[in-house]
């Protein structure tokens, strides 16, 4: 895999379409800023007036208004920076939600094929420590370096206007401290990328192991995957270690900088108060706006390091948004008034690595019942694959009822066709909840009428624990087959319905099976034979055959 190129700030740019909506607030969040930062800026001139005229001076109305000038300008600060911040989290929260949303949805309809390359954890990671990253620096950061660049400008006016020889004297240090933070800045990206991998490397390993617990404890496994899962963690910790020390490295730059010119500053402008060439009010001011200069210098060098682990994240987030979706929505969708469920496969050919299906080819008539074998790796769950659209075939068309389904909106051909696994797909909640899944806004009655249909006694408000361990296989198969005839395919295709289960569980699932298949088209899987009746495929070399009826 080729090196990426570093990452830079630039990554940012790349919010921009989310940000166009809230164009104008945020406008007013920075003109609002700007003239708050330089209401903050007068602070040290009033302190000046109060110190040679109020204080030195001994003038009383002097230091009357000098006070009151102080309290006005402390409640306009915070009353401007608390309405602009508040604004600001607001609008930056809904634009990291649209943003999640998007990767949420995009993931969504990416390729199974990329799926089954990538790491659950990797992205659940993306999805939420980076998203989450993102939102810490676009609250706590953004508005911190608008703010810090117009007080640098303005400081920068008002020390020239004071002392132009104390102002050079006090950034005569930055360039170094400015290289020298750059270099390592660029180092903490790294070591920040590093990390973020390294933990979503352990978000991948817990997933798979608390899945998979039960084998892990039946193979007596346990005291393996806790070493596992400490390697895992070490390597996180080592990187995180890294990091820790590059930000304490770049955060000390900035800090000794900021000593060094300060002292420098006190000795210069110091002596000029001894010799009578300065006022006290005057140093105290220049003072003021030297730690305003130079505050502003090291925040934003700070902030740079933020800045660059937002960055990092962004380009983990926008890599998502980047993987291609191989299956698209039509242009010009077909519309059909009634489908009747007649399927038809002519000269396909799909793989992945290498050709699985090749020029295969098969009909069913709407209506009837077939019944597909063939051996493990010879693509049956493939070919279910690319009669609902989650591939295209490289060569080759499919359609339903005549018409190419590249052509059917998605939603449309996936309502027509529904597919029950061969490991059924059960959520967290109750039994009803899991049928109505297919289709939300169904009524209680049509979900009783679903159930009954497929057989399930089981009440609707029955648990059915995580992943359905509560329920049994055969329930578990039930409750997919309910699902399934909510939504009133005209196709419906089982894929393996009775691997899992017993003899007397076999029998009573393909009595269900005659009965909803009754006036639809069905496609059955199986490795073996157990349905009596219907045609039969068998799908050998990547082509489709006819072969006789199987039997019981």
């Amino acid at each position: 895999m080729p090196e990426q190129a570093p990452v830079r700030l630039r990554e940012y740019r790349r919010t921009l379409p989310f940000l166009r909506p809230y164009a104008l607030p945020l406008a007013g969040i920075i003109g609002l800023s700007i003239i708050s930062t330089g209401a903050g800026l007068l602070g040290p001139l009033v302190n000046q007036q109060l110190i040679d005229k109020g204080l030195i001076g001994r003038d009383p109305n002097a230091l009357l208004w000098t006070a009151g000038a102080m309290a006005g300008l402390a409640v306009f600060g915070f009353l401007t920076n608390a309405w602009s911040s508040y604004t600001y989290a607001k609008i930056s929260a809904r634009v990291l939600f649209a943003m999640r949303l998007e990767l949420y949805e995009h993931l969504q309809r990416i390729s199974p094929r990329h799926h089954a390359r990538a790491r659950m954890g990797d992205f659940i990671s993306r999805l939420n420590n980076d998203v989450a990253e993102v939102q810490r620096v676009s609250a706590d950061t953004i508005l911190a370096l608008m703010a810090n660049v117009v007080f640098l400008v303005g400081a920068v006016v008002l020390m020239l206007g004071i002392s132009p020889r104390l102002f050079l004297l006090s950034i005569v240090l930055l360039p170094v401290a400015l290289w020298a933070l750059r270099r390592a800045q660029h180092k903490l990206a790294a070591h920040v990328k590093r990390m973020r991998e390294r933990s979503s490397t352990i978000g991948s390993f817990l997933i798979e192991s608390l899945t998979g617990l039960r084998l892990t404890v039946l193979a007596n496994a346990q005291r393996r995957e806790v070493e596992r899962f400490g390697k895992h963690n070490q390597s996180f910790v080592d990187a995180m270690l890294a990091m820790q020390m590059t930000s304490l490295l770049a955060g000390a730059i900035p800090t000794t900088a900021v000593t060094l010119s300060t002292a420098a500053v006190f000795l210069a402008g110091g002596w000029e108060v001894l010799a009578g060439t300065m006022t006290l009010g005057t140093l105290v001011a220049f003072l003021a706006y030297h730690g305003r200069l130079l505050s502003p210098v090291q925040n934003l060098m700070s902030l740079y390091g933020s800045l660059v682990t937002g960055a990092v994240s962004l380009r983990r987030m926008f890599e998502l948004l980047e993987i291609p979706i191989e299956v698209q929505e039509p242009a010009e969708p077909v519309a059909v008034a009634a489908w009747r469920g007649e399927l038809t496969v002519e000269n396909v050919t799909f793989g992945y690595n290498a050709p699985v299906l090749r020029g295969a080819s098969m009909h069913l008539e709407a209506g009837k019942t077939y019944v597909l074998t063939g051996a493990s790796g010879a693509g049956k769950s493939t070919l279910v694959d690319l009669l609902v659209r989650l591939y295209d075939p490289a060569e080759g068309v499919v359609r339903l009822d005549g018409q190419d389904v590249r052509r059917i909106p998605l939603a449309v051909l996936r309502q027509q066709i529904a597919v029950i696994e061969q490991t059924p797909i059960l959520f967290h909640g109750t039994v009803g909840e899991n049928i109505a899944y297919s289709r939300p806004e169904a009524s209680a009655a049509e979900l009783s009428a679903a159930a009954r249909a497929a057989a399930l006694e089981l009440p609707l408000e029955t648990e059915v624990g995580e992943r359905g361990s509560a329920l049994s296989a055969g329930e578990r198969q039930r409750v997919a087959i309910a699902r399934a005839l909510l939504r009133d395919p005209r196709v419906l295709i089982l894929d393996e319905p009775v691997a899992a289960l017993d003899g007397a569980a076999r029998g009573a699932i393909r009595q269900t099976l005659e009965r909803v298949l009754t006036g639809r088209t069905g496609l059955i899987i199986s490795h073996e034979a157990f349905w009596e009746g219907g045609e039969a495929l068998e799908l050998v070399d990547g082509q489709i055959r006819k072969v006789a009826c199987p039997s019981v």
